[in-house]
């Protein structure tokens, strides 16, 4: 059985996903979160640290757990409750934790939103949905109805065991200048930036009831997917590549929170 060391992978993973130099918010802690015995044998990948994954990694061998979510998105808090019972079973089962959230989403190659515009069929011309000193999603142009768009979405979805919905559009309409922001894509600061960038149509995970009223009165559309289903691209492109650069085998474990 092959088997490389974590400081050999995560050392990978921080290069290729330039981790140092990406800004994110202070709870994601990106980088290794957890550290094992070792070494790493099997490669796991999933979207949250949650004790469903982590069981899953164990069931299936894996000793090496790569997340988009990791341990602390509570921020500061005591060991206790679910936190404790997570990292609990990390020792338990000597599975290591590495996490990478928006190094990940921005990453030119692994990023959520360029792999859904892909799945979609869209071409990405452009990026969108500026962080600090990075950019979390993409854009571009095309000429496809909006429902046809939105049935896309939601057959994509609903093989994550979630369903897209969409803000109120007219029956006929077109989609010419559209941007994808996975995950919690949604604010002010996303909804003014596709205003200005004569966006017509906004697809993201998840959004307040807000910006559903919002976007009507600015001609836009946004299609929610689902905040899970549109997180799940990166973490396994991400892990079936590492996992084939070191030689080692991988799985993905699913556990669709329906959100």
């Amino acid at each position: 059985m092959n088997s490389v060391a974590l400081h050999t992978i995560a050392g990978e993973l921080d290069t290729l996903l330039r981790t140092a130099e990406t800004a994110d918010y202070p709870p994601a802690l990106n980088g290794v979160q957890v550290e094992h015995r070792g070494p790493v044998t099997r490669i796991a990948a999933a979207v949250d640290c949650s004790e469903r994954t982590i069981r899953g990694a164990a069931e299936c061998g894996a000793n090496l757990l790569i997340v988009h979510h990791g341990l602390f998105w509570g921020g500061l808090r005591p060991l206790t409750g679910p936190l404790y019972t997570r990292i609990r079973l990390l020792m338990d089962y000597d599975i290591a934790l590495y996490s990478s959230h928006l190094p990940l989403d921005a990453h030119d190659r692994f990023g959520n939103s360029l792999l859904l515009a892909r799945e979609l069929g869209l071409a990405a011309s452009g990026t969108f949905a500026r962080y600090e000193n990075i950019q979390c999603g993409v854009r571009g142009e095309a000429d496809i109805p909006t429902e046809r768009l939105l049935a896309q979405l939601d057959a994509f979805s609903a093989g994550h065991s979630g369903r897209a919905i969409a803000s109120a559009f007219s029956a006929g309409r077109r989609t010419h200048r559209w941007a994808i922001c996975s995950g919690a894509g949604v604010n002010p600061e996303t909804l003014h930036e596709a205003e200005s960038l004569g966006i017509d149509t906004l697809i993201t995970g998840e959004g307040p009831h807000w910006s559903a009223v919002d976007a009507v009165e600015r001609g836009l559309v946004i299609m929610y997917g689902g905040h899970y289903a549109t997180e799940t691209l990166g973490v396994q492109t991400l892990a079936a590549h590492i996992a084939e650069r070191v030689g080692l085998p991988w799985q993905f474990v699913a556990a669709p929170t329906g959100l």
